[in-house]
């Protein structure tokens, strides 16, 4: 089946939602195709405190769904299914899905990153539940106050997530599996004049362990050249190796930099005219609810004035 829209949106979450928001109100009949992961990140994420309007928290699938709801008030159609294909080289341009096929005057993207995570088994599990793992110090830092705490990663993320937690931490371990960091050489010194801060280099984790109230109590840490593990009390693990943006199906479609995160420029126009991008694909410094969702915003107006300039 092939159908016709004025606007079509590839991916949901902040970013996808508040763009089809924008865009029903505007009467361009938005196509929402959810994606893998319908809502995002936020739906793997227990209690969400930092986004305006709700001042006693929510639930991150219960925001989604608040989110989506209200698009759909408005007359955004959100489709179940997986974009497989896109061809940008014409117009309208064609999106392919499991299901059928779309014609597009105008795309927004707003697939998102995904956080590169340790591969343990109750990692996620524990992440979706309020835990005591997470891959964002910014949104579930103030959740450990005087706790201790573990972070994992070289780079200057986890330095950054380190200084970040002793905001609220009592002290913040930081391990690394070798001995050289990837850093720069200033956010390795912050972090190592940070009385909070205590470095476990080589250290790997390689299993988490949790109490009887099904939150993390320790993990089981491995030294790489010695081979010898042991356990390793702690609150809460964050683990901070990178992000990976969600746009393989967009390589040599759409400018990106060298990781893969989407390039716009004049708000949030890509290198295709009437192609927009908002959110996470291509924000690789906040990564935040609140930002993703402007950034929808931004996308929906900017696609709306595109269109009408065309007609």
């Amino acid at each position: 089946m092939t159908q016709h829209r004025e606007v079509a949106i590839i991916g949901s979450g902040p970013a996808g939602y508040t763009a089809a928001l924008y865009a029903a109100r505007a009467n361009l009949k938005p196509l929402v195709i959810e994606g893998m992961q319908p809502g995002g990140q936020l739906t793997i994420t227990s209690d969400v405190e930092n986004y305006p309007g709700y001042p006693e928290g929510v639930l991150g699938p219960k925001m989604m769904a608040d989110f989506r709801t209200q698009a759909e008030r408005f007359g955004a159609e959100i489709a179940i299914g997986l974009v497989t294909e896109v061809d940008f080289s014409k117009r309208p341009f064609v999106l392919t899905t499991e299901f059928d096929t779309v014609h597009a005057e105008a795309v927004i993207i707003s697939t998102g990153a995904s956080a590169k995570l340790l591969g343990l088994e109750k990692e996620r599990e524990l992440m979706s539940t309020g835990g005591g793992v997470s891959a964002c110090a910014t949104c579930d830092g103030a959740f450990f106050p005087g706790k201790e705490l573990v972070v994992v990663g070289g780079g200057d993320t986890a330095l950054e997530e380190a200084n970040y937690l002793t905001r609220y931490a009592k002290k913040v371990t930081l391990f690394h599996r070798r001995e050289v960091f990837r850093a720069s050489k200033i956010m390795l010194e912050r972090a190592r004049r940070n009385p909070k801060i205590e470095f476990r280099v080589p250290a790997e984790v390689e299993d988490i362990l949790t109490g009887p109230n099904g939150k993390i109590r320790a993990l089981l840490a491995r030294n790489p050249l010695t081979h010898e593990s042991e356990e390793f009390a702690t609150d809460g693990l964050f683990v901070a190796i990178g992000h990976e943006p969600n746009s393989k199906i967009f390589r040599g479609k759409v400018d990106m930099d060298e990781t893969g995160y989407i390039l716009v420029h004049d708000g949030s126009r890509t290198s295709v005219e009437g192609v927009f991008a908002a959110g996470d694909v291509c924000d690789k410094r906040y990564r935040q609810a609140v930002t993703a969702a402007g950034m929808g915003c931004m996308a929906a107006i900017d696609a709306e004035r595109w269109l009408e300039s065309r007609r």
